[in-house]
């Protein structure tokens, strides 16, 4: 596939970034490929230009004012109507620790600045054609089933699930999504009628019960699993959520697990055949 051949001439792409320089050089390069382009300043206006043009693949820098390019990615998968959209990052920063943080966010690739016309174009072009077999949003129907505290809610909730074994401050996980204290302790009120922390705490206890009643990993390493320093503080505040202790709970639940491990047991016998 030739650099100057997109895989479709109609295909939209949204570049999201605060450097005019950079902007400027990418404009460039992709209309010299005919491709369709949008752009945006920082992530807030990325993602409304992303909602409202609902682009085929989203070039989008990592550091920017207001929402940087990890939140907003959040932001996009956890809505409906722009998770099926292809984000690749474009970052100075080598470091893998943010590379990671971005395909944890919902990236789908990272390019490395400086970066050549010829790499963008040529992960742009892959990217557009592993998205070519991917079915988007249902029209409609999919496009106004949240609203923007619903999306704001269900992002949170996926960033809350990759950080059971953390305790992260409000301030920390607001900034992860690119929002303030208020405006996500509001969302999750309006939404769930709980507090995000109030919320978190019911989770990581209900991960915690489901590990009690399908495994035999100690009470130490379960507290550890869901965040708490001690076997001790783990056990008072699951006695306080569940009514008894961990032990006592696995004791009552211990069906569970010997239910789960003779599932496992018959599904390895019936593969020998």
């Amino acid at each position: 596939m030739s650099a100057s051949a997109p895989v479709s001439p109609h295909a939209h792409i949204l570049i999201v970034d605060d450097s005019p320089d950079e902007l400027r050089l990418l404009v460039e390069t992709l209309r010299r490929a005919n491709y369709r382009l949008s752009v945006a300043f920082d992530g807030a206006q990325g993602y409304d230009r992303a909602i409202a043009g609902r682009p085929d693949l989203i070039l989008m820098d990592v550091r920017m004012p207001r929402m940087d390019g990890h939140a907003t990615c959040r932001r996009l998968k956890a809505n409906p109507a722009t998770a099926h959209i292809p984000v690749i990052f474009l970052s100075s920063a080598a470091q893998a620790d943010e590379r990671l943080a971005g395909l944890h966010s919902g990236g789908v690739d990272y390019v490395i600045k400086p970066y050549s016309a010829e790499e963008v174009l040529a992960r742009v072009q892959i990217h557009l054609a592993l998205a070519s077999g991917t079915p988007g949003p249902r029209a409609e129907q999919e496009a106004g089933s949240l609203d923007d505290d619903e999306v704001l809610v269900q992002a949170t909730k996926r960033y809350l699930a990759n950080h059971f074994a953390d305790t992260p401050a409000l301030e920390s996980v607001a900034r992860a999504l690119g929002t303030s204290e208020k405006r996500l302790s509001n969302a999750f009120r309006q939404c769930l009628g709980v507090t995000v922390f109030e919320y978190f705490r019911g989770e990581r206890m209900a991960y915690a019960q489901r590990l009690l009643a399908t495994t035999s990993l100690s009470i130490v390493s379960i507290a550890d699993a869901v965040g708490f320093s001690s076997a001790a503080n783990f056990s008072t505040a699951f006695r306080e959520y569940a009514g008894v202790s961990p032990s006592t709970y696995r004791s009552n639940n211990r069906g569970h697990a010997h239910a789960v491990q003779e599932q496992g047991d018959a599904g390895a016998s019936l593969s020998e055949y």
